[in-house]
């Protein structure tokens, strides 16, 4: 999916029905450019403060499920806020952040804009967000449920270990031990160790 500025109307098809006038809000308020991008393996979205005669500026990736996609967008508007008020005087996933991210998420959480397991999940996690979108693992969990899994598509913690598999860029590694919260995988090519998260989505092999 290439890099696009969305359009108010197309912003529906990507958020959960019923958010769209509260996402609108923050939008026209604070002057943001959103727009969606390509899947990116390191980021879910980001957001760039206004300088040099440009707004504010998000982007959010457009393959998210719906529920993942609004969290997201959630997130970076959280950073809006905050700097907002701090501008660079605090550290950017600082305590600052965290309230202004669990402020904003309670916003929509109390709107029931959610399947159950997912309002259960960000109740807990409004206590002391993930400073990473996908950084909490029991809510990441929980959306994975509402993913539209490819053919040939997998989590990396579902196959077995010394399978080996291939990631986007055409990368193959082969799986081996789960060290605490991640997966130690070697890559075939240069056999060197990378660890993932198990939650990881990879390319079968076989």
């Amino acid at each position: 999916m290439p890099k696009e500025r969305v359009s108010f109307n197309a912003l529906q098809a990507y958020l959960p029905e019923g958010s769209l006038q509260g996402i609108m809000h923050y939008i026209e308020t604070n002057k943001i450019s959103l727009t969606i991008t390509r899947s990116r393996s390191s980021v879910l979205g980001d957001y760039r403060h206004a300088h040099n005669g440009k707004g504010h500026r998000i982007s959010v990736n457009g393959d998210l499920n719906k529920y993942s996609f609004l969290i997201t967008l959630l997130h970076e508007i959280a950073h809006l806020t905050t700097f907002e008020k701090f501008a660079r005087c605090v550290s950017p996933h600082g305590k600052e952040w965290k309230n202004e991210f669990s402020i904003i998420l309670k916003e929509f959480v109390d709107k029931k804009l959610f399947p159950q397991d997912v309002e259960m999940a960000l109740k807990k996690s409004l206590q002391n967000p993930a400073a990473s979108s996908c950084g909490d693992e029991k809510l990441l969990r929980v959306l994975k449920n509402y993913d539209s899994r490819k053919k040939g598509m997998a989590l990396l913690e579902d196959i077995p270990m010394g399978q080996v598999f291939k990631i986007k860029g055409e990368r193959i590694f082969e799986k081996g031990e789960r060290i605490r919260k991640r997966i130690k995988c070697k890559e075939i090519a240069t056999g060197k160790w990378y660890l993932f998260s198990p939650l990881y989505e990879i390319i079968k092999t076989a």
